[in-house]
């Protein structure tokens, strides 16, 4: 009897992730799979990555083939070790359903796949995931809403369609950049005749001209002018939530920073919004404003530059 080995077979290493395995697995189930593969042996390989997959998936079954040790090479006569089948399958008894594997696979674990494999077929086996980006206002996030969006249709091999599909989801308060949104069994096709995978929906936000997003905050670059910052004055700031009226201190400097508590996004805390001013300076564009910047040169002591030493 022939020593499989379930690491070559699926292409990972023996310290491949189980979301590695999975993910290698629905690949390679795809590109074999009988109903849809032009390969020549795309059956055979079919069940051989379905076994090699059956064992690999469970992490106690997959340490269990780990025991028998990393020196066997694929194709080597195998025998199991004394007293391995009264040590294994005296705990294991949940394989029922028709065999579909090899002798190996018998003589190790003393059954077929769960749930059957009838004639080398997964049956039922549910379809891949699918991911996509969803591109929503900030304003969506902070109130939460509902939309009608158009996913593409994605064929059981992976390929995509030309008909699209209409959801209606909700978008949930307080969610953030990068987060996802799953709606089950919205996702891709099942080769064999099982329930759709789902649909990851990674948020983005779009661009706005004043506000962005870091996390639950919301940041803002807040323009005030010099005699705002020079002698303190009351302004309005806009927030996700309304305008705020906010009290800028006399003698504020560019790049200082003012935080508006939990006016960010909401959450269990919200975030805040942080602003950072920035003074500009009006051009002198007239005679008399050009004056007036004279006088101010003439009457202050002020140079930036000495105190900075």
């Amino acid at each position: 009897m022939e020593y499989h080995d379930y690491y070559k077979t699926l292409g990972v290493s023996r310290d491949a992730s189980q979301d590695e395995i999975k993910k290698q697995y629905r690949r390679l189930a795809r590109k074999y799979h009988p109903d849809v593969s032009k390969e020549g042996d795309a059956e055979q390989r079919f069940k051989e990555v379905a076994e090699a997959y059956e064992v690999l998936k469970d992490p106690e079954k997959r340490q269990s083939y780990d025991q028998l040790g990393a020196n066997w090479k694929a194709g080597e006569e195998f025998r199991p070790p004394p007293g391995w089948e009264s040590a294994f399958h005296g705990r294991e008894a949940n394989f029922g359903g028709p065999g579909g594997f090899s002798d190996f696979f018998g003589s190790v674990f003393g059954g077929g796949m769960s749930g059957g494999m009838g004639g080398g077929h997964v049956r039922n086996h549910p379809g891949a995931d699918q991911t996509m980006r969803i591109s929503i206002r900030l304003e969506e996030s902070y109130e939460g809403s509902r939309r009608t969006i158009q996913i593409p249709e994605i064929n059981p091999n992976g390929e995509i369609g030309t008909a699209r599909r209409k959801l209606e989801i909700r978008i949930p308060k307080g969610i953030q950049e990068g987060q996802k949104i799953r709606l089950g069994k919205q996702g891709q096709a099942s080769l064999s005749g099982g329930p759709r995978g789902d649909l990851l929906l990674q948020v983005q936000f779009q661009k706005d001209q004043q506000l962005r997003a870091s996390g639950s905050d919301i940041l803002m670059n807040l323009v005030i002018t010099p005699w705002e910052a020079a002698l303190g004055e009351r302004i309005t700031v806009p927030t996700l939530g309304g305008d705020v009226e906010l009290k800028i201190g006399a003698g504020t400097q560019s790049g200082q920073k003012m935080r508006l508590k939990g006016r960010g996004l909401p959450g269990t805390p919200p975030g805040d919004q942080t602003l950072t001013i920035q003074i500009h300076t009006p051009p002198a564009e007239n005679q008399e404003i050009e004056q007036l910047y004279n006088e101010l040169r003439d009457k202050s002591e002020f140079n930036p530059r000495t105190q900075q030493r």
